[in-house]
């Protein structure tokens, strides 16, 4: 076990603690695996300590924000507070829904892509129909999963509700899903031991201390919602509290920040598709972070905020006009099955017949009739060549989705 100690800061004028950057302890170094099974040369590489992270206490840290950095985490929570306000204004409470699944769904996307984990917006429509695609596209729909539960438990935020979202992340394939790690973990250097590692976050026995100093720190009200966010999403990064799947949770975490804030209220933002445009400046902004510079992530979210905006408007206008387009083809009226099935066709352009039924609440020959008259009109092409189980693509939406993808990634 590794004896927990109190870390000191300097006082400030206010009372609370100064930000400042992490310290290490030195710990022995006991390998869970059969070393015998190494060769001589691994085995004697392999190092009798290591240096893990002992993260700053942040719930009652005086963050001393400068007044240009304040105007800018002003500025970008406007931005977002637009975005969620002229999606709302102009999609309405009928039509809104399938765009507030095409940002999740874009968010998600983007989010996995920052951990390599890319696919194309035809296989993860397929695999959020439950359909057979590819692995990537499997994680990245869990990804999907996992935002959905962050925004659902945004009202409460805690440890149970972190778990919660990592359980939706990884629940079915890993065994660790829900559960915070009991094992130390490591970035880069080999898989063997710890030994020249990017950073190594804290021992297993501090996790309990971290994750009550980050939660008190969830609950503070009196700094900026991005500044707060940013401080959070950066700490939680640092705790690296599960064995996997800590960076897709973290910028989960995020998103139900803004949703507790109130900054969104209907949609969510991609904000990771603004950090792809730059994801070095990122992953920098957390070292900075680490070493007791706060400023550099928030300043990242700030700007990832204005450019998701910028992206996200262009998404749903996009869509709008395919919408728009397969209006006029179709020629289907109000309330009709066949109408209905366009706006279900933005938030998941991958459909089968059951599915329709399900979504729409009709009939199986609706459901059918309503497939045949998006075929007829070319809105829909089958992609599967089976009697059963058919699946139908809305290719004009996946396009749009791809070119999104590509508008982010191209920053890079």
């Amino acid at each position: 076990m590794v004896k927990l100690t109190q870390q000191h800061s300097v006082g400030s004028e206010s009372g609370l603690r100064k930000f400042g950057p992490i310290t290490t302890e030195t710990l022995p170094w006991h390998p869970n695996y059969d070393v015998e099974a190494l060769s001589r040369r691994k085995r004697d590489a392999l190092p009798s300590t290591y240096k893990a992270a002992i993260p700053i206490e942040i719930a009652e840290v005086d963050f001393d924000i400068p007044s240009g950095l304040a105007a800018e985490a002003e500025d970008a929570a406007a931005t977002i507070i637009r975005l969620d306000a002229y999606v709302s204004a102009r999609f309405g409470s009928e039509d809104i829904a399938p765009m507030q699944s095409v940002l999740l769904r874009s968010e998600s996307a983007a989010s996995s892509q920052i951990e390599n984990l890319t696919v194309g917006a035809r296989q993860l429509a397929i695999a959020e129909l439950g359909g057979t695609a590819s692995k990537n596209a499997e994680l990245v729909s869990r990804n999907v999963r996992a935002m959905a539960a962050a925004i659902r438990l945004s009202d409460k935020l805690d440890a149970d509700s972190i778990l919660a979202m990592h359980s939706a992340l990884l629940g079915g394939r890993d065994p660790q899903a829900g559960r915070w790690r009991e094992v130390q973990v490591w970035i880069g250097a080999s898989g063997l031991s710890p030994d020249g590692a990017t950073f190594i976050p804290p021992h297993a026995d501090r996790l309990a201390h971290c994750l009550d100093d980050l939660t008190r720190f969830l609950r503070r009200g009196d700094l900026p919602v991005l500044v707060q966010a940013a401080v959070a999403h950066a700490q939680f990064e640092t705790v690296h509290p599960f064995t996997d799947g800590n960076g897709r949770t973290g910028r989960a975490l995020l998103h139900a920040m803004l949703r507790h804030s109130e900054l969104t209220s209907r949609v969510t933002v991609p904000i990771s598709s603004g950090l792809l445009a730059d994801t070095q400046s990122y992953f920098d902004a957390l070292t900075a972070y680490r070493a007791g510079d706060f400023a550099q992530i928030v300043r990242q979210l700030c700007e990832a905020s204005a450019r998701a905006a910028d992206d996200g408007r262009w998404l749903v206008d996009t869509l709008a006009e395919v919408r728009t387009g397969w209006l006029e083809v179709m020629q289907v009226r109000a309330g009709s099955a066949g109408r209905r099935l366009l706006n279900l066709l933005i938030g998941q352009p991958a459909v089968s017949v059951a599915f329709i039924e399900q979504q729409l609440q009709v009939s199986g020959t609706a459901a059918r009739r309503a497939v045949e008259q998006a075929v007829g009109a070319g809105v829909l092409a089958e992609s599967t060549d089976r009697k059963r189980d058919r699946v139908f693509i809305a290719q004009d939406a996946i396009d749009v989705l791809d070119e999104f993808s590509e508008r982010a990634g191209r920053r890079c």
